[in-house]
């Protein structure tokens, strides 16, 4: 045998260790640090802090008898599991924690203690897939050959000890609504585990997820005081985070974070990967407005990813980290008392080990207000009755415990006049501050602030480096409303837009966006961004026809669609029968990319048609759904080609009668049934024939 050199030795004890970290996953050198301290970091617990990802361990380690799991794409479902391990622990004396789904393992679920509890908190993403984090667990957990850390299989009924609790957040304007949580549901009793009350479902769809779940629980915490031997006590607010200030440090110190994510970003010298937790800076290198209306707007812009290494492919998404709009970080400041200490310095902690603090510290009020929290937010009733033993006087607690006790009292009030919390604040006590709310009550109460996601409309065969957003500013006003609501995001990029044109101090509706960013590293027309990948995507062989359904900004991704098969056309590529129906108010208005559509036509000739409905330009209003039902043999025609068929735009609506109406159009043309063009768009569906991107 030759001997081993050097470089041999190198190369064999570097496979050894990475064999043994890919096994152990790093559990032997793993070293807990500061949780915001590299790109990669979002300050989850265990498995990101290089912990173990053993949940049973985890419990009795940390002395707990309930695990809250949270599946969450928005921040939502993250938030109902804090709001629920908080009141198990408050009410019930359960000794709670927080988990998130992709931090821990489940195959040792069989050895979970029956004197414990879970709870499952899950939202249904898209057509009724998991959310990221949530992956694993549910093909784990859906697995026909599953198998636990002790051998049993589902026949073994291997989770006889497991008591659990589940809560689904579903929206019904989805096909498969709440199927995230039936389908686990359905698992876990197989698997021989017990519910505790009902299996919940709140409907974003409806409008009622607060109130489905607050109507949910107080059933589901009686069956889980009866079955596992709780008493109820005198709720009292207990704080989960622990607020120093930090008089040793000013906001000028070059290690108080002042809205940067985390270190890299602290130091100036952001890193990749750039994902959901780690955004990377990118420039804005055009932006135009496409509306022609002065009291609407609508925004084209082009976001450069050149030094990123971000990729996209036609038909994802891209994520736009906001920032909230000085006015509201005033008076959300102002009511609590704290606006001459906005800059002061403060360390923020979890006073139990399990406990996640959602932002980096040392930092500063002002910072939290305006780049962490979801400060515009809807308030939860919930958390109306929590701050009511803190108002300023008697009479402003009666009236706040009554907006918290009564459901239509509270809608009027506050849901129906779009009040945020601050808003709401500052009326119930007349501009009188809340100095008494502790600010980790705050923390506790209000959503880390989310990335919003939009269509890309723009190829990455013709862009690669250059992603492109269509986008409008949203702004909505109820009669009798005190305020009107304004999209956080959408007007954070006017602002942007407005700073590129040469408006020196851009301020749209007066609300005053931070655009520099925290110590000016977003340079006034920079944006922080990252991209979410999307089965929404072309047939692989262009030669396939396809037909699109996307009004207003449901276009935006068409636009992407059509600048791809134009090229594709120009390249000397057999591109399909490609159909658009467009709809849209006004052709003098919102016409969107309306000279557009005619290059496209150039490059694809007839393989192009373009259906367009304006809705207020006649006596009666017409819809795209108007014009499919005007074309319908043609579009059955393409159906029993195999073209693909794609809807983008609004779900409880338009998208809804879309799909009806497809059904209809088939039973029509192919005289069958209604009920079997019904199947058959199912049909359609299953196999990716019939493609979604839609939102509520």
């Amino acid at each position: 045998m030759a001997q081993l050199d050097t470089l041999d030795i190198v190369v064999l004890a570097a496979l050894l260790l990475g064999t043994v970290a890919y096994f152990t996953k790093g559990t032997y050198w793993a070293v807990y640090g500061d949780p915001y301290g590299n790109s990669l970091a979002t300050g989850n617990g265990a498995a990101k802090a290089g912990k173990s990802r053993n949940i049973i361990e985890k419990l009795e380690e940390s002395d707990k008898n309930c695990v809250v799991f949270y599946g969450s794409q928005t921040g939502t479902a993250e938030d109902y599991a804090s709001r629920l391990a908080k009141e198990g622990h408050s009410r019930f004396g359960l000794n709670t924690m927080v988990a998130d789904l992709e931090d821990y393992d489940y195959d040792n679920l069989d050895k979970f203690p029956e004197d414990k509890l879970a709870v499952f908190v899950l939202a249904t993403y898209g057509e009724g897939e998991p959310t990221d984090n949530a992956v694993e667990f549910y093909e784990f957990m859906g697995s026909e050959d599953i198998t636990f850390s002790e051998g049993g299989t589902m026949d073994d009924k291997p989770l006889s000890n497991l008591k659990y609790v589940a809560f689904g957040l579903g929206n019904n304007t989805y096909e498969h609504y709440n199927s995230m949580v039936r389908n686990v549901d359905k698992y876990l009793t197989k698997l021989g585990a017990t519910r505790l009350g009902a299996a919940g479902e709140g409907d974003d769809g409806a409008g009622t997820m607060e109130e489905d779940f607050l109507a949910w629980k107080e059933p589901m915490w009686a069956d889980v005081c009866e079955k596992m031997g709780l008493e109820e006590r005198e709720a009292v607010y207990e704080p989960v985070f622990e607020i120093t200030e930090r008089d040793d440090l000013t906001a000028e110190d070059d290690v108080v974070y002042l809205g940067e994510p985390n270190k890299h970003h602290l130091e100036g010298s952001q890193k990749g990967p750039f994902n959901a937790n780690n955004p990377y800076i990118a420039p804005i290198v055009e932006s135009s407005e496409l509306f022609t209306t002065p009291d609407r707007n609508c925004l084209h812009m082009e976001i450069s990813i050149e030094d990123s290494n971000l990729s996209y492919t036609t038909g994802d998404h891209i994520a736009i980290w906001p920032t909230n709009a000085g006015k509201e970080v005033d008076r959300f400041l102002n009511v609590l008392g704290l606006d001459d200490k906005r800059h002061n310095v403060i360390a923020v902690k979890g006073l139990d080990p399990t406990a996640k603090v959602p932002f980096p510290s040392p930092t500063t009020f002002d910072a939290i207000a305006r780049y962490h929290m979801e400060i515009c937010a809807p308030v939860s009733r919930q958390l109306v009755s929590t701050i009511a033993q803190f108002a300023p006087d008697e009479e402003i607690k009666a009236e706040l415990v009554k907006l918290g006790s009564e459901k239509d009292y509270f809608h009027t009030q506050v849901a129906d006049r779009n009040l945020n919390l601050a808003q709401l604040l500052e009326i119930s006590s007349k501009g009188e501050p809340w100095s008494k709310i502790p600010f980790s009550l705050m923390i506790e109460g209000l959503l880390k602030i989310q990335p919003r996601y939009y269509s890309i409309s723009s190829s990455s065969y013709v862009q690669k480096d250059k992603i492109s957003i269509t986008a409008v500013v949203e702004s909505a006003e109820k009669p009798g409303a005190p305020h009107i609501l304004k999209g956080v995001t959408t007007n954070y990029l006017l602002a942007l837009k407005q700073k590129q044109h040469g408006e020196p101090n851009p301020d749209p509706h007066g609300l005053n966006y931070a655009i520099h960013g925290p110590r000016n590293k977003y340079d006034g027309i920079h944006v922080p961004v990252h991209v979410r990948h999307s089965n929404f995507k072309l047939p692989s062989d262009p030669s396939k026809p396809i037909i699109m359904v996307g009004p207003g900004t449901g276009v935006a991704p068409f636009r992407g669609f059509l600048q791809e098969r134009a090229a594709q056309a120009k390249a000397g590529q057999n591109v399909g029968k490609t159909v658009l129906f467009f709809g849209c108010r006004r052709r003098t208005e919102d016409y969107l990319y309306q000279h557009e559509w005619d290059k496209y036509k150039e490059a694809l000739g007839d393989n192009f048609v373009l259906h367009t409905a304006f809705s207020r330009e006649g006596p009666t209003k017409v819809y795209v759904q108007h014009l499919m039902e005007g074309y319908g043999e043609e579009i059955n025609k393409l159906l029993e080609q195999k073209a693909y068929f794609y809807v983008c735009g609004d779900a409880a609506n338009m998208a809804r009668e879309v799909n009806t109406l497809l059904g209809k159009i088939i039973s029509k043309y192919r005289n069958v049934s209604e009920t079997k063009g019904e199947e058959i768009v199912k049909a359609m569906r299953a196999s990716n024939q019939y493609q979604e991107d839609v939102w509520s």
